[in-house]
């Protein structure tokens, strides 16, 4: 094949091969991948260092999280910021670490009221989460008007039949210090997909 000589450089003749790779799109992709490298060595350091494995013990949560299928928690989430409304989070009930997690969503912050009436979560005397909590059978704990203290919050099942949570004896308001982190990733498993949650899943 022919070349054309184009240049001179410490004793090395340097050509240009007319025919041969675009070296434009050889860095492209060297570029994309040690970028995705770096991405998942990082998420993987981020994971084992600040993570927390869960999986969810029951369909509580359903669609978001099925039974049985794993989710990564930010352990460092409530560190340095104070835990939302709508955040799914993960627990231990009473704050027992001897019991297995338990993840159901933030609806209520301290100094809130709580109350179920009808069927309807009310938030502050207001409907909150109207596509998801406005037909619930059992009130529990909230038929009557809850005021969170300074270090309490009141934890839903998105799916609220037959499930335990803030509504519940046996979990009732749940302080900061029970909290594990901020739930951010599904991971895939049978009947569940792969995706993150926003404060609104």
């Amino acid at each position: 094949m022919r070349r054309r000589r184009i240049g001179y450089s410490s004793g090395l003749d340097f050509y240009e091969d007319k025919g041969g790779v675009n070296m434009d799109i050889v860095r492209e992709v060297v570029s994309w991948i040690v970028t995705t490298a770096l991405a998942v060595l990082l998420a993987v350091f981020w994971v084992r260092a600040f993570g927390f494995r869960a999986a969810s013990g029951d369909a509580g949560m359903k669609p978001a999280v099925v039974k049985s299928q794993d989710v990564f928690v930010n352990t460092l989430s409530y560190r340095f910021s104070s835990p939302k409304r709508g955040d799914v989070a993960a627990f231990y009930a009473g704050g027992s670490k001897e019991t297995a997690p338990i993840i159901r969503r933030i609806v209520a912050v301290p100094g809130d009221t709580v109350q179920i009436e009808k069927g309807v979560l009310l938030i502050n005397g207001t409907p909150g989460y109207k596509d998801k909590f406005n037909s619930i059978e059992e009130a529990g704990l909230a038929s009557k008007e809850i005021t969170l203290g300074s270090d309490e919050y009141f934890v839903m099942s998105d799916n609220t039949a037959n499930t335990d949570d803030s509504r519940s004896p046996t979990i009732g308001t749940v302080k900061s210090s029970y909290l594990i982190g901020r739930v951010w990733i599904a991971l895939p498993s049978k009947g569940g997909s792969l995706h993150l949650f926003s404060r609104h899943n």
